[in-house]
């Protein structure tokens, strides 16, 4: 397929006030300006963009969608193990509902790739995995799985297990279980290293399903993605971080505004949001439209979020325009829904911006793409 007279977002490389974009195989395979186009062989159909945008599909680094399901109580209700407050050995694939209409709503609305899993009623709650909102079985939707193990710090988890008094009830005891946890993985890691090192001199340790989900955040491989909107629990989570040495990604990050200084100082991403909700719980007194604004002036990664269901994915633009608003660039803004989120969570290599290799998850926009009452037409 061939799209020509585009005005190309590419995000990564600046816009393109008339280009053309080449895709094959749903892959974007040449990007540029019309004075360079060639065509050496036919293609399936050209789209002639007419001067109109298109930008790369909405990326939400931070949702639960499918895991609770639109319409639907408890039959639906998916996204919390809460019987223990360890599970990382939960899998989001195994819980999510592709056919959830919510799926629909959000690609209709531009939002193309979606991070989504377990909620925040355990200190860990299990595997978060990275997938496109099109399609109807969840393994050939998949970009990455898993692409993060989530926990939860604050009033979650300590909300939770103090109604069914056990631990945790208080911060305390959510930050010990976590550090536990990580021990024990460590632990495990080390005896199966030696066992793989020297196998006649070292017995393979039992199949531990706990540990054997945290290996990759142990290895680096994939970031632990800790929910914490309290100043004290955002630190809690860099002590933690800091301690085993791995990957973070602060989730919410509600009152990340008022210690940007040190937060600048740290470097770790935010996924900020979600900013249209009320103020349901102690911890979100401080909730401001600006945190995104102040979060990127102080030079941190950043992506907005929906939370959804907490706001539906399809008003994923609408946040972005109340941080405008509030203060945050609309080119900023643009790259917090697309290459940013794609970026901190690992899967820039196939989303994210539009550059040749990467999917051709594209949007063609009757107007602003920022301007809520513009329209997305899907390309891919």
């Amino acid at each position: 397929m061939l799209i020509i007279n585009a005005v190309i977002k590419t995000i990564e490389n600046g816009d393109i006030e008339n280009g053309y974009i080449i895709i094959e195989e749903n892959k974007i395979k040449e990007v540029g300006k019309m004075s360079d186009l060639k065509i050496i062989s036919p293609l399936s159909s050209c789209l002639d963009a007419e001067g109109k945008i298109v930008t790369p599909g909405f990326v939400d680094a931070h949702c639960h969608i499918g895991m609770w399901e639109d319409g639907l109580n408890f039959e639906g209700d998916d996204g919390n193990e809460d019987t223990d407050p360890i599970t990382p050995q939960l899998n989001a694939l195994d819980a999510i509902n592709p056919m959830d209409r919510a799926f629909k709503e959000a690609l209709d609305a531009g939002v193309t790739t979606v991070i989504t899993g377990p909620g925040s009623a355990n200190a860990i709650g299990g595997q978060l995995i990275a997938m496109k909102t099109y399609g109807q079985r969840i393994d050939q939707m998949i970009i990455k799985a898993p692409v993060a193990v989530k926990a939860a710090l604050g009033e979650n988890p300590k909300s939770v297990y103090h109604d069914k008094n056990q631990t945790p009830s208080t911060r305390m005891a959510t930050a010990a279980l976590i550090r536990e946890a990580l021990y024990k993985a460590k632990e495990y890691m080390e005896e199966l290293n030696d066992y793989q090192e020297s196998p006649e001199e070292n017995d393979k340790p039992s199949y531990d399903a706990k540990c054997e989900a945290l290996l990759p955040v142990l290895r680096r491989e994939i970031p632990l993605h800790i929910h914490a909107h309290r100043a004290d629990d955002i630190f809690t989570a860099i002590r933690i971080a800091k301690a085993f040495h791995i990957k973070l990604v602060l989730v919410h990050g509600t009152e990340g505004h008022l210690i940007a200084d040190a937060l600048k100082d740290e470097g770790y991403p935010i996924l900020t949001g979600p900013i249209l909700t009320d103020r349901s719980k102690p911890e979100l007194n401080n909730q401001s439209e600006k945190t995104p604004a102040i979060l990127h002036a102080a030079g941190l990664p950043i992506a907005i979020t929906t939370d959804h269901p907490e706001v539906p994915l399809k008003h994923i633009r609408l946040c972005a325009a109340v941080a405008i608003r509030a203060g945050l660039s609309p080119a900023a803004a643009l790259s917090a829904l697309t290459l940013w989120p794609a970026q901190i969570c690992g899967i820039d290599d196939r989303v994210g911006s539009i550059v040749p290799g990467k999917d051709a998850d594209l949007l063609l926009w009757n107007g602003d793409p920022l301007d809520i009452y513009s329209t997305p037409k899907r390309i891919v």
